[in-house]
């Protein structure tokens, strides 16, 4: 509490007092006597926290070294942490709070006038935090995790998969994609990497299997595996080149990045290359551009109906 204190009331220019500290303790029903109050602060930074000692008129004073961040990026990373549906809305506004800590009181004050909570499709499961911690261990340890899976009925009750069997799999990575948190791991049973929602995962834990070999090599490979997996869903990796019309070039940069290679075809079109998986949700997102992006190649890769007659229905 005191570090969270000094995050947030201390600067070089304005320390705080010994005083000040003894008095925030007490509106917390914390008490605490002031020769208490320096061993702890030497303890503290004996052990190396970022505190500074000073003195400010007759007494100890005390601010934190460390540095804070500029309006931009505690702002950026307010947004993100909002935008996150896999974050419960009481942990949101906490974390919210933390990362104003880090901000200094007047850059703090001056976001937390900007805040809007806009976010009403957060999840409710408030152990997505613990759930993270178990499947960081595991892929640390090389270690499988298990846990079960759910879904939510209509009325937002638990229904457990595989009859509340426990779903075993090697953590390969975590991968935040579409505003959600995912577990990429590799299944022994299908021989292939599968995707699992980390908020809908309930008692994850550590199992004392090691992951396979293969799961390593996944491991290795997670980047280009990520960048191949359509919003998350599986299926088979193509090499693809499409043509789209020049003002869907915007929509394109945000699929697949601002790196990827544009060039000119007929008509005054342009083409692009990329490696996807080929999936239901793939296919969703070309119906959704219309007669405005066809697929040239390979010519095994074709939509299951027709573009025109999709649209004609």
């Amino acid at each position: 509490r005191i570090m969270e204190f000094l995050r947030a009331e201390s600067t070089e220019g304005k320390p705080v007092s010994t005083s000040q500290i003894i008095s925030y303790l007490n509106s917390i029903h914390i008490s605490c006597e002031r020769r208490t109050l320096y061993k702890d602060m030497d303890m503290l930074i004996e052990s190396g926290a970022n505190i500074v000692k000073t003195e400010l008129g007759r007494e100890n004073a005390y601010y934190m070294n460390e540095v804070s961040f500029s309006i931009a990026e505690v702002k950026t990373l307010i947004d993100a942490v909002q935008a996150a549906n896999f974050v419960p809305a009481d942990k949101t506004a906490e974390l919210v709070e933390k990362l104003l800590s880090y901000a200094g009181v007047r850059r703090s004050e001056i976001v937390r006038d900007n805040i809007i909570f806009y976010n009403n499709h957060k999840h409710s499961n408030q152990d997505i935090y613990e759930n993270i911690e178990q499947i960081e261990l595991a892929i640390r340890q090389k270690k499988q995790v298990s846990f079960y899976y759910f879904d939510l009925d209509e009325k937002r009750n638990r229904v457990y998969r595989k009859e509340k069997k426990r779903y075993i799999t090697d953590p390969v990575a975590l991968v935040f994609s579409e505003d959600n948190y995912y577990l990429v791991a590799y299944s022994q049973k299908y021989q292939n990497a599968v995707n699992y929602r980390v908020d809908r995962m309930d008692t994850v834990e550590v199992e004392e299997e090691p992951i396979c070999e293969e799961a390593l090599i996944k491991k290795r490979k997670t980047e280009t595996y990520t960048e191949q997996v359509f919003k998350m869903y599986n299926g088979e990796a193509e090499l693809v080149t499409m043509e789209f019309a020049p003002d869907k070039l915007g929509v394109i940069y945000d699929k697949f990045g601002e790196n990827i290679e544009v060039r000119h075809a007929d008509k005054g079109w342009l083409k692009i290359k990329v490696t996807v998986q080929i999936s239901p949700t793939f296919w969703g997102w070309i119906y959704q551009l219309g007669d405005q992006i066809k697929i040239v190649s390979p010519k095994g890769v074709k939509p299951p109906f027709d573009i025109k007659e999709f649209y004609n229905d």
